[in-house]
């Protein structure tokens, strides 16, 4: 991880292709554009690997997450269940969407917790969001078991792990609607681009339209195409799509490599007293973007991002004090800063941000560090690293 750590002349011959026929655009000019649809065949080939009956490109993983909710019939006052460990992108979509994100307790996978989403139901529950973090898996079939009894929408944020499977069923296909980003630090990149996948023809064909201001794409005829509904406009252009298109096609690879390196980290880890590790409810299905393992406390976890940053391992993260990805230091949501008032502050169920509390995931983040597993080590670079952090973490 990321892709772009194999850009090659896989992506220079997808992108000049689109380039030779001057057709950026994903829809349309078919005659120009010489049988080149870049956008559909990477669709295709995403509803393969994931085996999945439809997938829609779109621009960005955020637009994926507002997509997958209007098609999936979420909006004004509706309450969505939500981790407050994720990129806040999750919550924004559920924010501009009307709805109101209901915080729930992850559990020790890092993800949302069947027993903390049981306790956040309300009357207003519509749907349960579960971030599948760090390349790997939340207990995704329990928490479908639990949608299913409840008559609750299940939609998978797997914007994080793509090629993340549990019990040989890819993440992203247990829910109504899943959503990947392609973004330039993704697994798979377009350099911006995300998508929606569903197995219901209903939930992609609003998406489909609903991404391009209602267009029902029947025809050949843009002008003449109807207007199925009220939409927007989250088209991803041709040449994000064909980066992704030959990126895409190097997944199993890179899914092989990312494996491998992490399972050499994690085998020399596994013998430093006083750590331990994520649980992963399938372990064979970990995408392995990440090797995730936790400290005793907080002071020691502090003193080993800091350690291990002087000591030049890079890609070294601490959530708990991490900006952009857990609940703790996003001020601007809990304030809700924004340029106009938001829909949902007209709400009589609005809620004050500010008051949210998860104690249960405080003391797991807290003391959880990740280590980002790159395509491109060597096995020096491997031994390296392995020696920094066993000096490191041993002198903790």
């Amino acid at each position: 991880m990321p892709g772009f750590e194999i850009f090659g002349d896989e992506e220079r011959k997808e992108v000049n292709e689109v380039l030779e026929t001057g057709v950026l655009f994903r829809y349309g000019f078919d005659a120009a554009r010489k049988g080149r649809w870049k956008a559909r065949e990477m669709e295709a080939l995403l509803a393969d690997k994931l085996e999945v009956g439809y997938a829609h490109l779109c621009a960005n993983g955020t637009m994926a997450l507002s997509l997958a909710l209007a098609a999936c019939g979420i909006g004004a006052g509706d309450e969505v269940i939500v981790p407050p460990f994720t990129f806040v992108a999750t919550i924004e979509s559920v924010i501009m969407a009307g709805a109101i994100p209901v915080f729930a307790e992850i559990d020790d996978t890092l993800c949302l917790s069947p027993e903390g989403v049981a306790a956040a139901l309300t009357p207003a529950t519509k749907a349960v969001l579960p971030v599948h973090m760090c390349g790997a898996m939340a207990r995704i079939d329990e928490l479908k078991t639990l949608c299913d009894q409840k008559g609750l929408v299940l939609i998978e944020d797997a914007c994080q792990s793509l090629g993340a499977s549990h019990q040989g069923k890819f993440v992203g296909g247990f829910g109504k609607a899943g959503c990947f980003s392609f973004d330039s630090v993704k697994t798979v990149t377009c350099g911006e681009g995300g998508a929606v996948v569903t197995n219901e023809n209903a939930v992609y064909l609003t998406a489909d339209a609903y991404s391009d201001h209602g267009h029902d794409h029947i025809g050949s005829d843009r002008g003449a195409e109807d207007h199925v509904t009220v939409g927007t406009n989250y088209r991803i252009c041709e040449l994000n799509a064909a980066v992704g298109l030959a990126q895409l096609r190097k997944l199993d690879r890179i899914l092989e490599i990312q494996r491998r390196n992490k399972a050499v980290l994690k085998t020399a880890m596994e013998k430093i007293p006083g750590i331990t590790f994520r649980t992963l409810p399938d372990p064979s299905g970990d995408s392995a973007t990440f090797l995730t393992f936790l400290l005793p406390n907080l002071e020691k976890t502090r003193q080993a991002v800091k350690a291990l940053g002087a000591a030049g391992v890079d890609g070294c993260f601490h959530w708990f004090d991490n900006n952009w990805h857990y609940i703790r230091k996003w001020h601007h949501f809990k304030d809700l800063k924004s340029p106009a008032r938001l829909a949902v502050q007209a709400l009589p169920n609005f809620p004050d941000f500010k008051k949210v509390a998860v104690p249960k995931s405080d003391a797991l983040i807290e003391r959880t560090i990740s280590l980002q597993i790159k395509l491109g080590w060597t096995d020096a670079d491997l031994d390296k690293r392995i020696q920094a952090l066993t000096t490191v973490l041993k002198g903790i």
